[in-house]
């Protein structure tokens, strides 16, 4: 997502649709055949080396044990666990894809892709801290569930969601997308399927030149690619998602944690070679 300077046209067209995603009201009743799979009642984690979790971030994931009285199992997956599964249900070609991301916010980002696609699920970051809020709605049907995001080039600051999701909320600089975090979906879902596939081809592109930008590579700025794209091809992508305003008051991302000063914090690391000293998770977005 760009950071600084005007907005290219093709960056505004995009923004201009998500924009109308998040501010169009929701249908808590829609119904259609991309969403007869319902995503099992299953929060997924994933840290780099589990054997090596800061006691921050571990300290996060455990606030999630409380999901377990809402019927809700708890499962986390290391870079070999995830490598595993990938090789076991997508096959080589994607395994390939995994093994060139170099950082493991890309492994996190593309990984929860492979997941969501084959098991369907709620994938989230390890640094979200569960607020004990109910969330058994997140099941009920099979649509992507995003949650949004708004960045201000003119501050240089995130925009909140009180503000922009308000219908006709808007300045010149405000750039609209979705977050990885969290991504629930049932299986099999059409606009994860075209994530995957999109950031599939993003890593089988020659990196001699140098390493390409995370985010726009597996993570935000190629899902909210994705998902305009979904629109320019006639998809009917409002019908295929659901756009969750609220889940700051589900889940709030820690700050500070002991891994945002180092090379583990993608914002860190990003284009520039991972020394895999330390173990890393994912951080939230694009904050």
């Amino acid at each position: 997502m760009p950071t600084s300077g005007s907005l290219d046209d093709s960056c505004r067209r995009r923004s201009d649709f998500i924009r109308g995603l998040v501010q169009r009201p929701n249908d808590p009743n829609a119904t259609g055949s991309n969403f007869v799979r319902k995503p099992p009642r299953k929060i997924v984690h994933f840290w780099d080396d589990l054997n090596r979790l800061p006691a921050d971030v571990g300290e996060c994931m455990t606030t999630w044990e409380r999901v377990d009285k809402q019927g809700f199992e708890r499962v986390r997956f290391d870079k070999h666990q995830a490598r595993e599964f990938i090789q076991g249900t997508l096959g080589q070609r994607y395994t390939h894809a995994y093994e060139k991301c170099y950082h493991p916010a890309m492994q996190s980002d593309y990984f929860r892709l492979c997941y969501i696609l084959v098991e369907g699920g709620c994938f989230v970051d390890a640094d979200d801290v569960f607020n004990d809020a109910p969330i058994q709605y997140l099941c009920d049907d099979g649509r992507l569930k995003l949650q949004p995001l708004c960045y201000d080039v003119a501050t240089h600051m995130m925009v909140q969601p009180s503000l922009f999701a308000k219908p006709g909320a808007h300045a010149s600089g405000w750039i609209f997308y979705f977050n990885m975090n969290p991504l629930i979906a049932g299986s099999g879902h059409p606009l994860v399927d075209r994530a995957l596939a999109q950031a599939t081809i993003n890593l089988e592109q020659d990196f001699t030149s140098g390493l390409p930008e995370i985010q726009a590579t597996a993570g935000p700025g190629n899902l909210t690619q994705s998902l305009f794209d979904a629109a320019m091809d006639g998809e009917e992508v409002a019908h295929d998602i659901l756009v969750l305003h609220d889940w700051e008051h589900i889940a709030t991302s820690k700050w500070p944690l002991s891994y945002r000063n180092d090379a583990r914090n993608w914002r860190l690391s990003n284009r520039r070679a991972y020394n895999g000293g330390h173990g890393e998770g994912r951080s939230k977005g694009n904050k």
